[in-house]
């Protein structure tokens, strides 16, 4: 599969507009359906001091960065849908929400510097949903709002037009360096089919 020339969640917002309305209630039915949602954000929380500032990237209705909020972080959210966005307002209000694309996006603090973040998640194939032409730009982004010592880390699957390889070139174009590689949330060796990348500032 190639990497879209467009954003893949935006097209398929305007092929279906109740597109976002129809993944935020399958996420809610899971909830009701006893299904846990949290392994991402549980493996972050492991990796983080109590209280650190965390950007989840990609946030979605906050499934993420709501859990670390409710568990004593500090967490901004960033989603280019806007109904997503709204739905994480009200299901995590403890957390901060922004509509915004992650090629473009900026967090500034009160003095209009970039907001820095001990970690960044970035899960759910948020990556594979850009376009190519945002890829690199956001991966700068993202690479910009991470504190010295920070860590962002990414998750996503083969065969969604984003070859690990490619991913890792742009990450290194961005000034980021890979700490670690696993195949899964819970940390399992590097395999093909899903890649977890640990990444901080290159060295």
């Amino acid at each position: 599969m190639s990497a879209p020339e467009e954003n893949v969640w935006l097209a398929a917002v305007q092929a279906n507009p109740d597109h976002a309305q129809n993944y935020a209630q399958r996420w809610r039915k899971f909830v009701e359906e006893g299904n846990d949602i949290f392994g991402e954000a549980r493996t972050i929380d492991a990796m983080a001091e109590r209280g650190s500032r965390i950007l989840d990237a990609g946030c979605g209705t906050g499934r993420i960065g709501g859990w670390l909020a409710e568990h004593g972080h500090q967490v901004v959210g960033v989603d280019l849908d806007e109904h997503l966005i709204s739905v994480a307002r009200e299901d995590y209000p403890t957390a901060q929400w922004q509509a915004g694309n992650l090629a473009t996006f900026t967090l500034n603090d009160e003095s209009g510097a970039a907001q820095k973040f001990d970690l960044i998640v970035c899960a759910g194939n948020v990556l594979t949903f850009l376009a190519k032409a945002e890829r690199l730009p956001a991966l700068k982004r993202l690479c910009g709002h991470l504190a010295p010592e920070g860590r962002l880390v990414v998750g996503f699957g083969a065969g969604r037009g984003y070859e690990f390889a490619d991913f890792e070139s742009d990450a290194s174009e961005a000034g980021l360096g890979m700490q670690q590689r696993y195949s899964t949330w819970n940390m399992h060796l590097p395999a093909d089919d899903f890649l977890v990348a640990v990444l901080g500032h290159a060295k």
